[in-house]
């Protein structure tokens, strides 16, 4: 029974892995059945190159604020010159500037459990944006599940939620969010186990696994030193193996799980392409990855980056334009629909392009064929021949009769 025991042992130590020895840090995560964190997952480049994509994407995008007004009983929208504009986009006063804000922000709304960013306020004077990661900042809800209220703490110190931008993916309580880490945990790991085949192949400098058959029986010096030899070839210590008489190779063929990797190999970074809707061009890109999160931020900037006496005609808005920069045609064809249907100036577009405005490049175009209805007055006016008629069906008989409109 002692000589059995011992020979079970002698070769658990044989199989067993020495933790301490293995630098990759994927591979230690499931040795040790841990779940796939943040940092493990950006070392997978469809992951990173999907991550990166969206957050540089998300950064280039200006926040500009607007103000609604009435003249003269007409709804007007004008564009407001403010330092929180700055601070958003250029100077926010922390060590991050505009653009890395904008990018960490969105990371921990992808990855985290929520992006936040401390405003820096004095009295009613905004000062700057402060970016906190995510797993600095512990969450204190109180138990109420209707009347909901939470305070952030930071280093022991508590502050009021409406002290922060939160950027918040997936919230159910306003206070935190649920990133993709953990809507795919399972999903990466199975990526993780690919990747950990990957790496004993390389270990192993691609050497086929397999049995070596004997005629005879070997000895225990003649088993240690095949053991040594064969070691010594696939560390790569040796450039071959010399097999005595009687002795061969049998390859062993791959199992169903290797294969289902080999597999899912092929495959994963199309499905982290649909995972992070990342479309087949610029335009589904735009509408499905980054305007959410566009629109969310927006959305958090209303609600905490401005005074309460302002909430009712001021708000901040995404300017895509930046983003339909990356491609010079559909950029051109979209301005040339803007100018042609009216709603934009030849000098507005000179704007967006950053060049000068030229005089006279600020007339509306107007298509003369068009017939085009004033609601509030129920007339029709023709530009083409300079007329006006009220709709009605006691003109519309009229005017058939005559042959003709009235002109005002």
């Amino acid at each position: 029974m002692g000589i059995f025991k011992r020979k079970v042992k002698n070769e658990v130590e044989e199989t067993k892995v020495d933790e301490n020895q293995v630098d990759d840090i994927l591979l230690k995560a499931l040795m040790n059945g841990e779940e796939i964190g943040r940092n493990e997952a950006l070392t997978i480049p469809a992951i990173s190159s999907a991550i990166g994509l969206i957050t540089d994407s998300f950064a280039m995008i200006p926040f500009k604020l607007y103000k609604k007004t009435i003249k003269d009983g007409e709804k007007q929208t004008t564009e407001v010159e403010d330092k929180r504009v700055s601070i958003i986009n250029k100077e926010t006063k922390d060590t991050l500037d505009g653009f890395q804000f904008k990018k960490a922000i969105c990371e921990d709304y992808l990855l985290g459990k929520g992006g936040y960013a401390y405003i820096n306020k004095k009295g009613n004077d905004f000062i700057g944006l402060n970016y906190i990661e995510q797993n600095k900042i512990t969450i204190l809800k109180n138990t109420d599940p209707i009347f909901k209220n939470f305070q952030l703490q930071i280093n022991g110190e508590n502050y009021k939620s409406f002290q922060f931008i939160k950027l918040l993916r997936n919230t159910k309580d306003g206070a935190s969010g649920t990133g993709y880490i953990t809507e795919i945990n399972k999903t990466l790991q199975t990526a993780y186990k690919r990747i950990i085949y990957e790496l004993a192949l390389m270990k192993s400098n691609g050497t086929k696994k397999g049995f070596i058959k004997s005629q005879s029986r070997l000895d225990t010096k003649g088993m240690e030193e095949l053991k040594k030899s064969w070691n010594d070839y696939v560390s790569g210590a040796s450039s071959c193996v010399i097999l005595n008489n009687g002795m061969e190779f049998q390859e062993a063929s791959n199992t169903s799980v290797e294969n289902q990797l080999n597999e899912k190999s092929k495959t994963f970074a199309e499905e982290v392409k649909e995972i992070f809707h990342i479309g087949k061009n610029n335009e589904d890109f735009i509408r499905h990855a980054v305007m959410p999160i566009a629109i969310g931020f927006a959305t958090a900037l209303n609600r905490d980056f401005l005074l309460e006496k302002e909430k009712e005609s001021f708000y901040f808005a995404p300017d895509f334009t930046e983003l339909a920069k990356t491609s010079i045609k559909d950029r051109y064809e979209a301005y040339h629909l803007a100018i042609g249907d009216g709603w934009m100036t030849r000098n507005e577009v000179r704007y967006k392009e950053d060049m000068d405005a030229l005089e006279g490049l600020d007339m509306i175009n107007l298509g003369l064929g068009d017939v085009l209805l004033d609601p509030k007055t129920k007339k029709i006016f023709i530009p083409n021949t300079n007329t006006t008629y009220p709709i009605n069906e006691e003109t519309n008989t009229s005017n058939s009769k005559k042959g003709g409109v009235n002109n005002d």
